[in-house]
Parts: C-alpha cells; structure tokens; sequence
C-alpha cells in the first residue's frame, strides 16, 4: 500500500513559521476614540494567549504565554506570540498586565519584555515572582529590568492612559489567578482569564459574577472575553472537596509509596496534601525543579505554612517505611526531564517503582498532548498495580469550566457582547453556540482568528472586524535560538523525520568531468545500508550517469547544476524503488 505522504504547505496563513521578529507592518491607522482589541495568540490553538487593546494611542496587553509544540515541530521548544504589530510602539505601551502564573500566559515573558524594551508589568504577588524567576532561568539579571506593580488587593485601581484597569476574583488551578476589567470611553472590557466555578471550595465562599453587571453605563458596551475550553465539556466537574477526599482516601490505604504526579502549580492541591500527611504521620517529598519552586516562593509570600517536619528531601524517602512516604513529582504530561518519566525510564536517581506503590495521576491532559500521556500510563501500569487517574476515579479538579458553567457566566455578567477566547477554533465556535442558543443575536457574538482587529468606536453602535489581519505567524524557540528557525529548517526537520536523509558524495576528475572510483553513500534515517546492498549497487551506477551526462567532456565548472541533477533524479529514483523521498545531500569534489 502507498504510503500516506503529510502535506506541509509553507503558505499557510495561519501555520507560516516565520524567519524571527520582521519590521514593522502598515496596516490602516486606528480611528480616533476607538478600542481596537488584537490577540496575538491563543484563538486558534491551547497556548500562546496573548492580547492587544489599543485606545487611541495607548497599549494595554494581557499576557504574554507560550504554546508547547506541535507533533510537526521537531526539536523545538516552544511557540511564542509574534509581536510584529508592535514594533515601533513600544513607548505607547502602558502596561502588560498578567492574569495569572502558567506558561500559556507567561512563559514568551522573558523574550518578550526584552524586545518591547522593558514596559510596566501588573501582576499578582505570585504570578510577578515566578515571572521574574523565569527570567532569571532565561538571562541572569534580567528581572532587575523589570517595572513591577504588585497587586496587592483586588479592590486596587489603575489608571494606564486611556484604560482604568480594575480586577475581580476567580477560581483558577493557581492562587493569585485575577480576572481583569479595562474601562475605556468606547467599551468596558471584561476578561476572566483561564476561570471555572468552584461549587464546594475548600476554606470560602462560592463566587458569583453578578457585580460585573453592574459595570455598564449608558452608551457604553461591556464585552465578555470569556475561556472557551469548557465549551466542549458536558460532564459536572468534581468538587476540591471531592477531589481531595479522594487522595487521602487513596493514600490512607497505599500498601507501599504513594507517589503523585500533578502541575508544579497546584499549590493549594500540595499544601493540602502536606497537611494531610502532618495528620497521619507521613513524610512528603517534593521532586521536580518547578514544583520545588513554586512552594517555596508561596511560602515565602505567606499563602502557605509548611507543616513542620513533614517536608523531606528525596534523597531521604529510603529512610523511612515505604507507606509512611508520599512523592509528589511533576512529569503528568510525559515532560521528558520532568520527573516522573525519569522514574518510569528508571533514570531517577533515588526511586525505582515498585509493584505495591500507588501512582495518582491529580492532573488533567492538556489538549494536544493525549498520546504522550496515553504512553506515560502505559509505561506505569507495567510497573505498579495501583494507578489512579480520572479515568477511574475522581482524583484530579479541573481549572476549567463546562457549558453550564459558561450559561452561568452569561447569565449572570449579562454583557452586551461576546467574544470566545483561549482554544481551537472549534471550542470557540462552540462557545458561541451556547450563547446563540440563550437567544444571543449572531451580530453580538464575535469569534475571533489570531490577529482579527476588533473594534468598537465611541459613541456608534455595533462591533466592527477588520478584513485586515495583524500578523501572528508562529515564532519558534529552540535553545537559545529565538525565532532563528524558520519554514526552510522546520520543513528539513519534518523531511529528515519522515524519510530520513542519503549523502552521496562524488570525487571528479577535473580534466575528464567523470566520476573517480564509486560513489561513497551515507544513509541516515531512510534504509539500513548492510542490508540494501542491491538499492546501493544501483544508486552508485545512477550517479555515475548522472554525472557522465551533465559534467562529462571536461566541462565541470558549473558543479551546482550536477548536484541539482543528482538530487533530482536520485530523489526520483529512490522514490520508485522505496516510496519514500529522503532529503539527498550531494557532495561533488573535484580533483
């Protein structure tokens, strides 16, 4: 059967990698006394969530995230937002506020500040110290660069330009996640950020949203920028009350370690895991460098108390009876370097699972990830006979929310319009499903791409959206590169994973244009030589009568064009006897 070949077209609008950050673009000039709202990231994919408002001439962005790669990115890193759009702006920038500490709406901050010169950053406590952490990770010194505010209380108040910033709570899978309100004389801007709706939280009250109501003013529209990944999700999520009751309920009773995989930011989650273990004599080791962090900048800020003599070092769970030890470890995604796949692969240092040890995956599979993880708990059940995971049992509280949750939203905010945000395009379509389906007018919802210009102009009714796009082309980091990997290197890494790569090279005689000795071949990713004798005996024949006929009689000064004809037609040649089209690399030298 023919193989299936992928199609990977470098002039797609919306998957273009592009070579780096490109000079500034011309796009029509914003009219006067108008809010133009412009994501850079995140409404066509999980990640990357970054968003431009724009007010006459001042900037407000939210956030600054980075989105993990795609199974056709090989060896990058990760994606960032391109910034394209506000090169040449940079002193209009009143401020990037962040909504809360994950990578999706953090992690491009390092590079990002840099390039945008250093403007003033809004934050929670929280949040600001694991940016500036991150920097510090990226480039020593950097985050004495930075120009903090810290918010310190949500009644706080700002004036940036044109915006009034204020903010409001939610329940996130982080502490100090905020949701933001931006006034301006156009529209009333209202975005949750990544939320849900906690219906029985730990320690306080349920949150309701019908104060946002309250926010609108005669003439002015209030605009609902709301989450859409629970647009998709029907079932009841779990309570923490729930949750938890269910991991101790599961640690009470571990014949052997229990070991618990979850984000290095579930810190609620890990304190009260600790806290259990204060109460039943057990010992908790932390593992993974992210997690280790961030309990200790929440413990420096005062949200945690660490139960005195719980917290062990991993080197010391040897110490101690295997069901008097809990290892809470990152790694749920199947991270390479993250801990748990280094236990799985058996290259931690310290642990080796056991049969009788409990394994608790309290953490769900971010979009985009689920083979990975369908792998990671293959590779576990082979070694324990005690894993847990959603799946089974109730072990892990989303951050998110489902469709009743978005109706609540709805209902209770009653803003005039609605634009879906943070995931694929589907999610968002389906986020505005349900609000059509409340008897919301089509004209009042807008879903939007990657670089839409949405604007509303003081003083005229209705929501415009530009035919003009900013660009948010994909900007690639690979190590220390930043966007040095463009179309041309993506599409050889994709070729060289697909079909592998054939060097041939070729020693010619000056004089005569013809081949000295035979070919030398090298394969690498394609066929195993030792047993492609035959396939060889021929490419090496082929060769020579490429170069006899495009080099011979002497005429051998235009070496480009015999290798273009040696990797064409060799490219043809192994296609017809293999049906794969390895990369060919040529190499003619003349003697």
């Amino acid at each position: 059967m023919q193989k299936a070949k992928r199609n990977y077209n470098p002039h797609q609008a919306k998957r273009t990698p592009m070579q780096g950050f490109e000079p500034k673009i011309e796009l029509t000039p914003a009219k006067p006394n108008t809010l133009r709202i412009i994501p850079l990231g995140g409404m066509e994919e999980v990640g990357r969530n970054m968003t431009v408002f724009e007010y006459n001439q001042d900037i407000v962005v939210l956030d600054m995230g980075l989105q993990f790669p795609e199974e056709d990115m090989p060896g990058i890193d990760y994606v960032i937002p391109n910034t394209e759009y506000l090169v040449g702006k940079e002193k209009n920038i009143k401020a990037i506020i962040f909504s809360h500490g994950h990578l999706d709406h953090i992690g491009a901050a390092p590079i990002l500040l840099k390039k945008l010169n250093y403007p003033p950053v809004l934050g929670r406590p929280l949040t600001m110290e694991m940016i500036k952490h991150r920097m510090e990770d990226f480039e020593k010194g950097s985050s004495k660069k930075l120009q903090t505010t810290y918010i310190k209380s949500l009644d706080e108040k700002h004036s940036l330009g044109n915006f009034a910033l204020s903010f409001f709570q939610i329940d996130h899978a982080i502490m100090d996640a905020v949701g933001v309100v931006l006034e301006t004389p156009a529209a009333t801007v209202i975005h949750p950020g990544d939320w849900t709706i906690e219906k029985d939280p730990t320690g306080r009250d349920v949150i309701h949203y019908d104060q946002l109501a309250n926010l609108k003013k005669p003439g002015i529209p209030t605009i609902l920028m709301l989450e859409a990944l629970g647009a998709i999700v029907t079932k009841t999520p779990i309570t923490e009350k729930e949750m938890m009751g269910n991991i101790n309920k599961l640690i009470g009773g571990a014949p052997g370690r229990t070991i618990i995989a979850t984000f290095s930011s579930q810190i609620e989650r890990i304190k009260q895991i600790m806290e259990f273990a204060a109460t039943t004599n057990k010992k908790v080791a932390l593992d993974g460098f992210s997690m280790k962090m961030n309990i200790e900048l929440a413990t420096q800020l005062g949200y945690i108390k660490v139960p005195k003599d719980v917290v062990i070092s991993i080197d010391r769970i040897k110490d101690y009876a295997d069901n008097k030890v809990i290892v809470i470890c990152t790694g749920a995604q199947g991270e390479e370097m993250a801990a748990l796949p280094r236990i799985i692969a058996g290259n931690h240092k310290y642990i080796t699972i056991k049969k009788d040890d409990t394994i608790i995956f309290s953490s769900s599979v971010i979009p985009g990830n689920e083979r990975t993880v369908q792998r990671v708990k293959d590779n576990i059940y082979r070694l324990s006979d005690n894993v847990y995971h959603n799946d089974i049992m109730n072990v892990h509280a989303s951050g998110h929310t489902n469709i009743e949750g978005i109706k609540q939203m709805l209902a209770e905010v009653k803003p005039d319009y609605l634009i879906p945000v943070y995931g694929n395009h589907f999610m968002l379509k389906e986020c505005a499903r349900i609000a059509w389906g409340m008897g919301w007018g089509k004209d009042k919802v807008i879903v939007p791409d990657n670089g839409s210009i949405m604007t509303f102009e003081k003083g005229v009714a209705g929501a415009q959206v530009l035919k003009e796009k900013v660009p948010t082309n994909y900007v690639f980091v690979d190590g220390l590169g930043v966007g040095d990997v463009g179309e041309i290197v993506l599409r050889d890494r994709q070729m060289l994973a697909q079909d592998g790569m054939f060097m041939i090279v070729a020693v010619i005689n000056k004089t005569t244009g013809q081949v000295i000795g035979s070919p030398d071949i090298v394969s690498r990713g394609f066929v195993y030589l030792r047993e492609s004798k035959d396939l060889l005996t021929q490419t090496r024949k082929k060769v020579i009568e490429i170069v006899s006929k495009s080099a011979g009689h002497g005429k051998t000064e235009n070496y480009s064009y015999v290798k273009d004809e040696i990797r064409n037609k060799i490219g043809d040649f192994l296609f017809a006897k293999t049906e794969r089209r390895p990369m060919i690399l040529p190499v003619v030298i003349e003697v």
